[in-house]
């Protein structure tokens, strides 16, 4: 089969490889019908993320047909449609019970290398490194989905691919993060970085009735989505100082909630710390460019919160804990609960209060995945969001504006 392989910091290869078969009871194979790139990808492809080992398959955003179950998997069938979660749970042990399945303690099979590395193992994730068990992603014509008695979700057949895909990652990311925050009613929210989710977070602040919603990018068309989508205030970092920004568009007060969509590759936006940043990083001095994270401490308010969905991946300095401690600020993180989210939000689309599909912007068969990445890396072509069609020719990528 087809698959998008990653071979080291900007190679990305569409490779055949075996295509994958049941190896444990509680396992499926998915036929790929929709599968995306993500945000997160791109600190694999950048080389952030350690462990990653060349042919490794990336991809955790897939959707599809079950084609074969493990002898213990009752809950599916062949043919069903599902949507498949980029974190792998158990649904037994002491984190999947309280609902924690982003923490489970059994889908990591390498787990004693992420307790070396973060002092306990996460859950096993799609197609994101050995530190998250070296599990096969998800943007390939098939997929081995483990504990696939908890993880996959059924979705009608009368809804489309583009409608539900999101549901993978990205919209309960988004959705989560929001949560997170602990908006209350008529509250500010500002949330960094607009990429898809930051529009979910965006739309999802509106769910929990944010009374405004502020969106810092500096990229014009994700700006627009956002005003247009979510009626959002913008900040273009790049012609104002964001601090200032906010402080001026809430009395001096700050936003009550901040969200940092951004994660470990925030840009410097001419910042004396985000030039420090991208200096030690290149170094090898430093994991993390942690700029957001930096300027949300200073700009939220005194007894805000700040939400992280933003991925991070080791180790960083500078961060204003002073700032942090006297301001009594909240701080709430950690990957998405998958398997408790998938259903909340599906509910959101069925009741029509979002349609996800409004983030794509590209639609493309797997052999121009490549191409897509370095194009969506580079925020090129009004790129937001990319969509892998298997299935699709080569010849009859679409493009969507």
């Amino acid at each position: 089969m087809k698959a998008i392989c990653w071979f080291g910091k900007n190679d990305v290869r569409v490779e055949d490889v075996p295509e994958p078969r049941i190896l444990d009871p509680r396992d499926a194979i998915i036929k790929i019908t929709s599968t995306a790139i993500c945000g997160s990808d791109l600190h694999l492809v950048d080389g952030y993320m350690p462990t990653m080992e060349k042919g490794d398959i990336l991809g955790h955003e897939p959707m599809g047909e079950v084609v074969e179950v493990g002898s213990s998997v009752k809950n599916l069938k062949v043919g069903d449609r599902v949507v498949v979660p980029f974190c792998i749970a158990c649904g037994e042990c002491f984190f999947c019970r309280k609902g924690l399945f982003s923490c489970c303690d059994n889908s990591n099979p390498n787990a004693e290398v992420a307790r070396e590395m973060m002092g306990h193992p996460t859950a096993g994730l799609l197609g994101y490194s050995h530190l998250t068990g070296g599990f096969a992603g998800g943007q390939a014509e098939y997929l081995r989905v483990p504990f696939a008695d908890v993880g996959p979700f059924k979705v009608p057949n009368g809804l489309p691919d583009e409608k539900v895909l999101f549901l993978s990652d990205a919209f309960p990311t988004g959705y989560m993060a929001a949560e997170n925050a602990e908006i209350e009613p008529g509250d500010t929210v500002a949330v960094w970085g607009c990429g898809p989710v930051g529009q979910f977070a965006l739309r999802s602040a509106r769910m929990f009735n944010a009374g405004r919603v502020i969106a810092i990018d500096n990229v014009p068309e994700r700006l627009e989505l956002a005003k247009n989508e979510s009626g959002a205030e913008t900040i273009n970092f790049e012609e104002v100082n964001v601090y200032d920004a906010l402080m001026d568009m809430t009395s001096g007060i700050g936003p009550d909630r901040c969200i940092d969509a951004v994660g470990c590759e925030a840009s410097a936006g001419g910042s004396f710390d985000g030039l420090l940043d991208a200096v030690k990083t290149a170094a090898f001095l430093a994991t993390d460019r942690v700029h957001v994270l930096r300027q949300a401490i200073y700009s939220c308010r005194k007894g805000g919160t700040i939400s992280m969905p933003g991925v991070y991946v080791g180790m960083a300095d500078k961060i204003p804990l002073g700032a942090m401690m006297n301001k009594g600020l909240t701080l709430k993180t950690g990957q998405t609960h998958m398997q408790k989210y998938m259903p909340i939000c599906f509910d959101k689309i069925e009741a029509g209060d979002i349609d996800p599909s409004f983030i794509i912007t590209h639609q493309v068969p797997l052999d121009d995945a490549p191409v897509m990445y370095h194009t969506f890396k580079h925020k090129m072509d009004g790129c937001i969001k990319v969509v892998l069609k298997p299935d699709m020719a080569m010849t009859t990528g679409t493009m969507i504006h």
